[in-house]
């Protein structure tokens, strides 16, 4: 069976493979401007759901890296303010030893000291309420604007709540202080012996008893209950931030492991890219000459 071919029909394909040599040139400029294989999905569905997911993956990585670098500055403020806190109770300590043996001192050495441990428990309530970006870092998930009534000495934190930043899909960091076994939360008399033993009522105990001409070495042991207190969050404090940090570490290796394999799925080679070009830009001069010798015909020519 013989094809007959019209002059129409070769018109057609010659104009068609002429369209076809100038898209895959034009996708050809386009990936060697724009430096990716993919301009849209209809590209390549199969590297777009990779490069999609990929992207979704860094994402959350960066978020997580965000926010162990917010948990690491939680961390870093309680420590410092452990630091100071175990200072203030070292030196609270060092002045209940010297006024239990004071014996039949004079009231203005009494007075010395206990206003010297009042100072201490205004130091101490400051650090207790210390502050990162507006929020108590000794409160928990409490709104509150301090961990502790300055007047009170009640603890206004969230017993129980603990604020903690996702570093990992399935890691979670506790970041906040327990301010109330650090300061103790009780202020019942009663609860003088007891580890929960608010700090700022024992003070002020001290410092009446100093005033009033009696022995406050019964306190020396409620100090050390707080300062054992302080060591132990501090410590805590200590390896939550070696656990934030190495997950910084892990972020930071995994991003840019994923920003590799993004471009390993979405980048071009430049090279090759710009060889195909040249080749296609020839095939595509070819198809012209080829075109305009195939439609040289004219009305005339049928009608010779």
């Amino acid at each position: 069976m013989i094809t007959r071919v019209t002059q129409q029909s070769t018109q057609r394909n010659v104009l068609a493979n002429m369209q076809r040599n100038l898209a895959a040139m034009s996708n050809l400029q386009e990936q060697a401007s724009s430096g990716k294989k993919i301009a849209k999905a209809s590209d390549d569905p199969s590297r777009a759901s990779d490069a999609m997911s990929l992207r979704s993956e860094r994402a959350a990585t960066q978020q997580y890296a965000r926010n162990a670098q917010d948990g690491l500055s939680w961390l870093n403020t309680i420590d410092s303010t452990l630091v100071e806190t175990s200072s203030s109770l070292r030196r609270a300590r060092d002045l209940v030893v010297q006024g239990s043996n004071l014996g039949a001192a004079s009231l203005q050495s009494r007075e010395a000291l206990a206003s010297e441990l009042e100072g201490i428990k205004a130091a101490l309530m400051e650090q207790a309420n210390t502050q990162y970006m507006g929020r108590s870092v000794f409160a928990g998930t409490s709104d509150a604007g301090n961990a502790f009534d300055p007047t009170t000495y009640a603890f206004t934190g969230s017993a129980g709540g603990s604020v903690e930043r996702r570093t990992a899909a399935d890691v979670t960091v506790r970041v906040d202080g327990d301010g109330a076994a650090i300061f103790g939360s009780s202020t019942d008399p009663a609860d003088a012996n007891n580890a929960n033993y608010s700090v700022f009522q024992l003070l002020d105990d001290v410092a009446n008893t100093l005033r009033s001409g009696g022995d406050p070495s019964t306190a020396l042991g409620q100090l050390d209950t707080r300062l054992n207190a302080v060591i132990t969050n501090a410590t805590s404090v200590g390896a939550r931030t070696n656990q934030i940090e190495s997950s910084m570490t892990m972020a930071a290796d995994k991003a840019e492991t994923l920003r590799n394999d993004i471009s390993g799925v979405e980048d071009i080679d430049l090279a090759q890219t710009i060889m195909d070009l040249k080749m296609q830009e020839v095939g595509y001069q070819s198809s012209l000459n080829s075109a305009a010798r195939v439609l040289q015909p004219t009305l005339l020519d049928f009608l010779r």
